[in-house]
């Protein structure tokens, strides 16, 4: 069984950086379709950014220039470099995983039913 681990969250003002961290384990190897989303108080849980089975990169536009999604297959660890962080970034992220990573396109591959496996969070605080 696939576990997932974020970490890296932390408190900045607005305009700074963070970098998350994921750390893949249990399974047989590398982890397709590793992905972040994240939840804001009273708000729906949304997709940031994932690696498609293609390994294309896709981004919410609300984060698109910011926020790089990256992946070390060696350590079966995902990346998120945030830069130039804003009030509204302030959420739990969490790290996600499909059992199966099938084809997708476009901001259907940020649909949060397609993923099964979920880290415990790490939170992030960005004040202005």
């Amino acid at each position: 069984q696939v576990q997932l681990a974020e970490s890296g969250g932390g408190s900045v003002q607005a305009g700074g950086t963070l970098r998350l961290s994921c750390a893949a384990s249990g399974g047989s190897g590398n982890v397709p379709c590793m992905s972040w989303f994240r939840q804001a108080p009273g708000k729906e849980r949304e997709g940031v950014a994932t690696i498609t089975n293609v390994g294309s990169l896709i981004y919410a536009d609300s984060v698109k220039g910011r926020f790089t999604i990256s992946l070390d297959s060696a350590k079966n660890t995902l990346y998120l470099q945030m830069n130039d962080l804003k009030p509204e970034d302030t959420a739990m992220y969490y790290c996600a995983a499909p059992e199966h990573c099938t084809w997708c396109v476009g901001p259907n591959c940020l649909k949060r039913a397609r993923f099964d496996i979920w880290g415990q969070g790490t939170q992030v605080t960005v004040s202005s």
